[in-house]
């Protein structure tokens, strides 16, 4: 068994980010720019924002923090968007979910201009990764996910894949990459009836429905490769993933952790599709 160090891996992307950031500047005398919104001070967001400002200050992106009151009104946070979407020093403009109920996530996604689209959320990027098109910005955990595979030359064409999850974020992408990879991909979700049976057969099982230690060892056939997207938090309060490691870690020939695994990655994306936006916008 192998684990697929998303730490490591993470870091190095990070460092190529950060070398090119400064040939950037040597140049041009310019940096990318992202700025992610908050709204409210939901703890998790909170955690998960100051992991991000601090990374974009490590590669050089200039990022800023705008934090907005929980009961800040629909209209407020879109004129916001707007006003950021015309503002050229700004490359990113990521709105951290879940936003409050009375919020239309959707309608905030969409407001937020494709080219500046870096969680990779709107619809056109969601379309463009489908078909296969190279100027998708594609959203961050499936991409680390194949940044992943590619670091660890993990070959994906005429692989079974089951993806449990058909998120818009996670799932949905992961199965239109998988596809582009050539890959042969059954998707799953909670409806799903007898998953262990399709499980069991799979060269690759990729784990993306927030519930604590679902795939247990049983489930799946010896040389497997298991990614776990899941962070949750178990009866003793500790964070494991979707993915019950020690019952699966036996059976897999690579396997990610929680945490180190998926989730550095997810953010080292982040930063590569702020690069991505700034150089699309014919800065360089």
């Amino acid at each position: 068994m192998k684990i697929l160090d998303g730490k490591k891996v993470s870091q190095k992307v990070r460092d190529s980010i950060k070398n090119e950031i400064l040939e950037i500047k040597e140049k041009i005398g310019k940096v990318p720019g992202l700025v992610v919104i908050q709204v409210g001070d939901n703890v998790a967001s909170k955690i998960y924002v100051n992991s991000k400002i601090k990374q974009c200050a490590e590669v050089g992106i200039k990022s800023t923090n705008y934090i907005l009151p929980a009961d800040v009104t629909e209209e407020e946070l879109l004129s916001k968007i707007e006003e950021l979407n015309k503002d050229e020093t700004i490359h990113g403009i990521l709105v951290q979910l879940p936003l409050p109920n009375h919020i239309d996530t959707p309608k905030v996604i969409e407001a937020i201009h494709i080219s500046k689209d870096v969680d990779g959320f709107k619809p056109e990027n969601l379309g463009k990764v489908v078909l296969g098109d190279e100027s998708a910005l594609i959203s961050c955990t499936p991409a680390g996910i194949l940044r992943l595979f590619q670091e660890y030359k993990i070959d994906l064409e005429g692989k079974d894949v089951v993806v449990i999850g058909r998120s818009n974020i996670v799932g949905k992408p992961m199965t239109a990459l998988l596809i582009n990879e050539g890959a042969t991909v059954t998707i799953c979700n909670s409806k799903t009836k007898e998953i262990s049976e399709k499980t069991k057969t799979a060269d690759v099982v990729i784990v993306a429905i927030g519930s604590a230690n679902f795939l247990k060892g049983d489930m799946v056939k010896d040389g497997a490769i298991i990614i776990d997207v899941g962070i949750n938090r178990n009866e003793s309060n500790k964070i494991c993933g979707d993915v019950d490691f020690e019952s699966v870690k036996d059976k897999a020939s690579y396997i990610t952790p929680v945490p180190g695994g998926v989730g550095p990655m997810t953010i080292a994306m982040l930063l590569n599709n702020t690069l991505k936006t700034f150089k699309n916008g014919k800065n360089i």
